[in-house]
């Protein structure tokens, strides 16, 4: 039984560590997102180090404003890395607002395009901004990931229609997500993936603590619940579809 993160920000924590813990744990592959330019490099490099690790290289939406042309530069250049599998984690933040709306959809835009141009998916953050997101992403051509996803089943089935995956989070699990339980209920079992997004939202009953990828198995745990099937099964068809969403294959 394999299970899989499709979204942990081991740059954020002692890498080995949480591995280990990890794979103690039956999880086989993990995907390291870059969110500036600082970090971006070091998720190239957790995932050099490790045969089961693949990185993303972008700017999240929170740091828009710092993505000139120099910058974004070097993004594309890292993005020809082998052990790159993605781009983002990048898309639009309207809670925060760190970045203005117009610099955030203009770098969003521009991940996209390289997104397409190097035919990689990309991992998509969205905040209060479903009708954008919705339109940008149904105009793009590209593919990709909604990245802990918080949204309707009707906002989700959009995103599926358009080629992309939705990514449950330890949010699934929390109390007051209810309706986001009925959305993962609903969706079509092969366009799901499940994540940590490591070191935040660790899922019940970790509440409190620093998320960490072997904590996935919670919201396998729970997806299984909501689909009627065992966790196993749950493991076989998560990891297959981030191995189809990610260009991947893993070790048994």
């Amino acid at each position: 039984m394999i299970f899989t993160d499709s979204h942990c920000h081991l740059t954020m924590s002692d890498a080995d560590a949480v591995l280990a813990r990890a794979r103690a744990a039956g999880i086989r592959g993990f995907v390291v997102p870059g969110t500036k330019l600082e970090d971006a490099p070091e998720a190239v490099a957790v995932a050099q180090k490790h045969a089961d690790v693949w990185a993303a290289v972008g700017f999240h939406p929170h740091e828009a404003k710092d993505c000139d042309d120099t910058a974004f530069a070097e993004i594309e250049r890292l993005s020809a890395q082998p052990r790159v599998v993605a781009i983002g984690e990048c898309g639009l933040d309207y809670h925060y607002m760190h970045s203005p709306r117009e610099t955030q959809i203009a770098v969003f835009e521009r991940h996209l395009d390289l997104a397409k141009r190097v035919d990689k998916p990309i991992i998509v953050h969205n905040r209060e901004s479903a009708e954008d997101m919705v339109n940008i992403l149904g105009n793009s051509g590209a593919r990709g990931i909604l990245h802990s996803f918080t949204e309707s089943e009707e906002i989700a089935r959009k995103f599926i229609d358009a080629g992309y995956y939705i990514s449950f989070s330890g949010i699934v699990t929390f109390r007051t997500a209810e309706p986001l339980r009925a959305c993962a209920k609903a969706l079509p079992h092969d366009r799901v993936l499940i994540e940590t997004d490591t070191p935040f939202l660790a899922p019940v009953p970790y509440r409190g603590r620093d998320n960490e990828p072997a904590y996935v198995i919670k919201v396998a745990e729970l997806l299984a619940t909501l689909w009627g099937i065992s966790v196993e099964e749950v493991a076989a068809i998560t990891t297959a579809n981030f191995e189809k969403a990610f260009g991947v294959t893993l070790s048994s």
